[in-house]
This record gives structure tokens, sequence and C-alpha cells, in this order.
């Protein structure tokens, strides 16, 4: 099948071809109020072609794109999950979209009741029961959470505290929230059950001790099981205990932060409460904190004031973390997630998750070689077999094969503490028939891979980019078509 050039707009276009025509009065009043050194003296290279065409083009493009509207995205760690279409109608509506951050408090009175809920519901989702809706995702729900927590210590005059400890299988943007707060970070080894390691964790605490950082369940699938007596050990310390939401999925409804020593955490809007994700946004990562570090969070906040919504900045805030009230209309959805789901809802959420990660790591353990192979929580981390690796494939080439397969590849080399790491995340959302096509895929190459199969070292073949060099793509990246080259 002929497939025409991603730049077929400039490829074809054609002099004179049109698919509208402007006036004189539309150019007027374009450019009306602009001073003339702001104006062209030559109209611009732009591509000219009839609308069909252009048509085709934007039709194909979209048809590249791969989306969990497409076929299965087991990205580990991103819990890449159906969004409900009738969110996205909900968010659509005019009485929602219509909304001006800038029009009169009193003319919002519905948007700030629905985020004066929707935080209200995420406080009992946790357990942490002050939250702000700003953070613009999961590392600006870092960042915001590190910033109060140095409010704090700097309100109790508490300024030797700048130490931070990160587990080593944390995600990669914990030690740089550490470091654009101004704390250092101390790495925390891992276990050899894969979990923090308690003795290692008890030689870094000390006078100097802010906080520790932690992701439960942590990136290699797994429940922190000691997480109650970590968060004791840290509070003795004089520290508060932050919390990755991230993977807040396997257990939503299920365990509550705060009620097992969690003092702070944020949540992935855009993983947890399914909205959209990928694409660099829109995210959103609310960040929900202990009533004693209430008076800190950013400003402004929303409080009931005799039956009318009202904004408030907290005695002693960190000021504003973004412009406006947050991205309002992914809040809309994921208020329309949680309100559907109930908290009965919202556990089986969680169970099914759960089910169906360790559904699959059963399904390909035979093939794989799993690390840490018990009971998993919302995902789990495989690797290449021996036989594998002798045979030359290495994890980038497994991957490289799923996308010829029809499916985005799992989340690879991450976490760092396995080597050639492969993380699966199913999410509840997925069917068993296509869990058990996944697996048998996988089984499928992993028997290649045994062999030495050389069409892994080739793919993806079947997609309009194949094998590219990715890190001369790294330091020389093609941004844009260059008319005329």
């Amino acid at each position: 099948m002929y497939l025409p050039p991603v730049n077929l707009l400039f490829e074809d276009s054609r002099p004179g071809r049109r698919c509208f025509r402007t006036t004189g009065a539309d150019r007027t009043a374009a450019t009306a109020g602009l001073p003339s050194s702001a104006l062209r003296d030559t109209p611009p290279a732009l591509p000219e072609l009839g609308e069909l065409d252009l048509l085709r083009h934007f039709t194909r493009l979209s048809q590249k794109n791969f989306g969990i509207s497409v076929n299965f995205y087991p990205l580990g760690s991103c819990t890449m999950k159906y969004n409900p279409v009738v969110h996205e109608a909900i968010a659509a509506r005019e009485e929602w979209s219509g909304l001006h951050p800038l029009q009169d408090e009193d003319t919002a009175q519905g948007a700030l009741a629905l985020m004066h809920d929707l935080a209200r519901d995420l406080g009992e989702l946790t357990g942490l029961p002050a939250v702000t809706l700003h953070p613009a995702a999961g590392a600006h729900g870092e960042l915001t959470a590190l910033m109060v927590l140095r409010a704090w210590l700097d309100q109790r005059g508490e300024h030797q505290r700048r130490k931070i400890m990160v587990p080593d299988s944390a995600h990669g943007t914990n030690p740089a929230s550490c470091t654009l707060s101004g704390f250092s970070v101390v790495t925390v080894k891992s276990d050899d059950r894969g979990l923090c390691d308690l003795e290692d964790l008890a030689k870094h605490l000390g006078d100097d001790t802010a906080g520790l950082m932690i992701t439960n369940p942590n990136t290699l699938g797994l429940f922190e099981d000691n997480i109650v007596e970590i968060c004791k050990m840290v509070h003795d310390a004089g520290g508060k205990v932050y919390m990755d939401g991230a993977n807040f999925n396997a257990i939503m409804g299920v365990a509550r932060p705060g009620d097992f020593g969690i003092d702070m955490m944020h949540l992935n809007l855009h993983k947890t409460m399914s909205t959209p994700h990928g694409g660099g946004g829109p995210g959103s990562g609310p960040v929900c904190v202990t009533e004693e570090l209430r008076t800190f969070l950013p400003a402004p906040q929303i409080v009931e004031e005799e039956g009318l919504y009202r904004l408030q900045t907290p005695e002693h805030s960190i000021g504003r973390m973004r412009a406006f009230h947050g991205n309002f209309l992914v809040l809309v959805r994921a208020y329309c997630y949680v309100r559907r789901l109930g908290a009965k809802g919202a556990r089986r959420v969680a169970e099914n998750a759960v089910l169906n990660a360790n559904y699959l790591r059963v399904l390909v353990d035979k093939y794989w070689r799993v690390p840490y192979n018990r009971v998993c929580m919302h995902e789990f981390v495989a690797r290449p077999t021996k036989a594998m690796r002798d045979a030359g494939i290495h994890t980038l080439d497994i991957a490289k094969r799923l996308i010829d397969c029809g499916y985005h590849p799992p989340t690879v080399y991450f976490p760092l503490v396995v080597h050639e790491a492969i993380m699966a995340e199913p999410t509840e959302t997925e069917s068993k028939e296509t869990l058990d096509a996944f697996a048998e895929t996988m089984i499928m190459i992993a028997e290649e891979a045994a062999a030495g199969d050389e069409k892994l070292h080739e793919a993806p073949v079947t997609m309009p980019v194949t094998r590219v060099d990715e890190a001369r793509a790294v330091r020389d990246p093609q941004l844009c078509y260059r008319c005329g080259d």
C-alpha cells in the first residue's frame, strides 16, 4: 500500500492551490493595531494544497499515532489506562470549557465548588486532608511538597535539616526535585527483597534529616511492607515522609497513605484518575498533606464560607506554583472519575489492577527472568534470560520487536536496580483476552531472542520509521521540515 510521506504538505505543494481564500477585509482585520515593523514584506513560504489533500495529510498523521484507543499500552509506572469518553464529553461542555480564569469568583461558583469537592475527595482517598490542586504534573507536585517541607522547617528554625533520603529504586525526578528545592540527596539501598533497606536508612538518619521520599508501591511493583516502621524512623529523627503517588493506582481505596504515616504525597490525576496522558500534557499533580502542613500550601486555596466558595491565601503559604488554578478541565475529568467510582469502585480499580499484573507476570515468568518473582502490585519488572543475552539480544531489541507486533513497548531500562529491565503495567482496564494475546507475543519474542533471530536487531520494519540511531538522534535532532532541502 502506498503511504505518502509525512512531509506531503511541502512535497505536494503546487502554486495556486487553496483550501480557502482570504479577502482584503480579512487581512485588514487581522493586522489591525500592529506596527508596520511587525508586518512581512513578502508572503511566508507556506505549502499550497487543495482541501482534500490537506484533509488526507492530517488524517494519515493521526493514524500514525499510537494511543490507548488503538492498542495495548503496558507502559510501566505510567499507568496508561483508558480515559472514559463520557468524561471527555462532560469536560467539553461550554459551561466548563467556556470559563475564563480572570472572571469574578461570584460568576464561577460551580467551578470553585467542583475543585473544592475534588480536593476533599482526594484528601479522603489519601488520608491527608489538606490538598492543593495547583501542580501541573507529578514532578511539579514533588517540587511543591518539598517547598512546603522546607517552609515548615524554616518556620521552626531547623535550617540545618537539608538532607532527603531517596531509595535507589526511586523515580528519577525525586532527586531532581530535591536539588531544585535546596536539599541534598542521600541514596538508600534496596535490600535483597527489592524493598527499602531499614539498616541502611538508619545509618543516614540524624539531626540534618529533612525527610524521606519513598514510592509505595515502589518501582519494582512491590509494596513496602515495613512502611509503618520506616515512617516512624524518619519521624523519630525529626523529619517528614513524602510519598511519590505515581503508583497509587495499586492501593487506591484499599490503603490510605496518611494512615500508615505519610505526611505529604502527590497524585497523578493523568494516571490514577484516568485523565488524558502522554504527549507532554495536560497533566495534573495535586499534593495532599497533613493538617499540620496546611498553612504552607500554595495560594490560593478554595474555602467555603456561608454557602459560597472563596479564594484564600494560607498564613504561611509558599506562594503560587503556577498561574490560576491548575489544568481545570483535567480536574473536571478527575472529578467525574472519582464521583462515578465511589469508595467501592475505587477499591475495585486497585484490586483489578493488581490482579491483571499478577496474571500477566505468571503467564510470562517461565520465559523471562523476573528478579523479584512474587506477588506484585500494579506492575512487575522482568529482564531477558541469560540465553537471550548470550545470543546478543538486549531489551531495546525486544521493545522494537513489540512495535512490529502492534504493541507499545513496556518501560525499558528502568528501574536502574534491575539490569536490562522491562517494566510492564497492564492496568485494570484491559481484558483477559488482551493480556493473553500480549503474553503469547512476549513468549514468541522470548523464543526468537533465545535463538538469536536477526529480525530483533532490525525491528521495527513495518513502521513508517524503522530502527534509528538513537544516540545520533539525541545529539542531532531533526525538529522541523526544511523546505527546499
